[in-house]
């Protein structure tokens, strides 16, 4: 005789009770905020506590500087001079051939 296996997964609510949108009958999860069948359709389904995510205390330019160093002396205006004498390069070649 052969066991029949059965489905462990809780039934699908019709509204989540998380976030309130409607569930499609037989879905796993909420369209709106990911809550599912493994988290119970419960409000910690919508916890980040597991993401590492930054506090209020993240300092972004701390964290740019940290990453990326000091910007280039070189820099005007935060573009290499390179890009700036391509501009121009290329702002005088449409001139002229505007002028022709």
């Amino acid at each position: 005789m052969k066991k029949r296996y059965h489905n462990s997964r809780p039934r699908t609510p019709e509204v989540c009770p998380v976030c309130g949108e409607d569930v499609t009958p037989g879905a796993i999860a909420c369209r709106g905020c990911g809550a599912d069948h493994r988290t119970g359709w419960n409000l910690a389904a919508s916890d980040y506590a597991g993401l590492d995510l930054p506090g209020d205390e993240f300092d972004y330019d701390e964290f740019m500087r940290r990453e990326f160093g000091q910007r280039s002396k070189l820099a005007f205006g935060g573009l290499h001079p390179l890009w700036w004498l391509t501009a121009v390069i290329l702002l005088i070649a449409m001139g002229i051939a505007l002028l022709r």
